[in-house]
């Protein structure tokens, strides 16, 4: 029988980033209690939790309080240490489990495990030496990119070497690297899967997604594809979920190369970024998905309402320390804004971001695109 986890419970958050609150903005609307464990007060999960504990991942104390109060644990974001999964769990129940974290945490058990169930990946090689990067080049062709195996995200830790004559290896610190071949693509799409403890799996609509400086512009929802380029993407989506046995969710990021062949790149075990137009577009949120999995719950209906567009906000729009003048978006009466509480606008910085509803597609980027576009020129004025 399923064992659920019911209403009036509280739940335990590791993580109190823009993931963990709209994550505790769902919970606390189905009648959770929200407790944050983050390094730093006044986080954005924080902001909305019922309780914020601010404390270390080496703090024994504090992780003991923090667990002796929730009755149950997730995560949103993947930089904390498998062990304190594994010791967190001995008493109370912690989705996804250790070991989906220990893989996605690391590129390079991340590329093993793709290679060794037979999912099709960007070709790579693991290198941590000059002369290991340039036979790894040789074998793979250039040009190629060089990737730190951990703490990479929004493009940071890697580097694009066009020959043999531009390696170098000082951005890995005597860590070990990723080298992936250059991969030509048309687009690169997502896909956030959920699975329940019950093995229940539910996939959103894929997304497509446009990067710039290697940071999520925007997504599109539906993506602009054939609907069996859409079925493989979802399929090997669960595929994964179910083989890693994730409880939660995963996030799949996919490229479509110039020849029509579905590469895996990245995988996320958490809410995603390019599933944010969920919030607004969907029956069912990622981030209520997520409550709903971890919760033994039955899953809900991910299917979208209305085409959408999510555009993030970022910090290069806070000029001298000043917010945009947000009626940029609100005069679009089918816009939804989203603010994450951060007080500081740094470049590169996720400080938001807006969904556009629309007919279509083609009329929802339209629409997020010229708001995009009425924001920037506001900001350079």
């Amino acid at each position: 029988m399923r064992h659920s986890i019911c209403p009036g419970s509280t739940i335990g958050v590791l993580g109190g980033g823009q993931l963990g609150r709209m994550f505790g903005i769902a919970a606390r609307r189905m009648g959770y209690r929200v407790h944050t464990y983050e390094s730093t007060p006044d986080s954005p999960a924080g902001q909305i939790s019922d309780r914020e504990f601010t404390g270390s991942y080496t703090d024994e104390a504090a992780l003991q309080e923090f667990v002796r109060s929730v009755d149950v644990i997730t995560f949103e974001f993947e930089n904390i240490p498998s062990s304190v999964i594994d010791r967190l769990a001995q008493e109370k129940p912690v989705h996804p489990r250790s070991e989906v974290l220990h893989i996605c945490q690391n590129r390079q058990r991340e590329k093993q495990f793709l290679a060794a169930h037979g999912y099709p990946h960007v070709p790579f090689r693991i290198v941590s030496s000059e002369q290991e990067t340039r036979d790894g080049l040789a074998a793979l062709g250039a040009p190629a990119v060089l990737k730190t195996a951990d703490f990479g995200y929004d493009g940071k830790g890697q580097q694009k070497i066009e020959n043999s004559g531009q390696i170098d290896i000082s951005g890995l610190a005597g860590r070990k690297g990723i080298l992936e071949k250059w991969v030509d693509f048309d687009c690169e799409l997502s896909v956030v899967c959920a699975r329940g403890t019950d093995g229940q799996l539910s996939t959103f609509p894929p997304a497509e997604n446009i990067h710039h400086r290697h940071i999520l512009d925007y997504s599109i929802a539906p993506a602009r594809l054939p609907e069996a380029l859409q079925r493989e993407a979802t399929d090997i989506a669960k595929s994964l979920a179910k083989d890693l046995e994730v409880v939660g969710l995963l996030a799949v990021e996919f490229f479509l190369t110039t020849s029509g062949r579905l590469l895996v790149n990245e995988l996320a075990p958490r809410p995603h970024n390019s599933g944010h137009y969920t919030f607004d577009a969907c029956i069912t949120s990622q981030f209520e998905q997520q409550l709903r999995a971890v919760c033994g719950l039955p899953l809900g209906l991910p299917d979208l309402l209305v085409p959408a567009c999510m555009v993030n906000l970022l910090g290069d729009l806070w000029v001298n320390g000043r917010q945009p003048d947000c009626s940029s978006i609100l005069r679009h009466p089918n816009a939804k804004l989203h603010l994450y509480g951060k007080t500081e606008g740094r470049s590169g910085r996720k400080m938001g971001h807006y969904c556009v509803l629309g007919p279509t597609v083609d009329e929802a980027v339209a629409e997020a695109l010229k708001i995009k576009t009425e924001l920037n020129d506001a900001t350079r004025r």
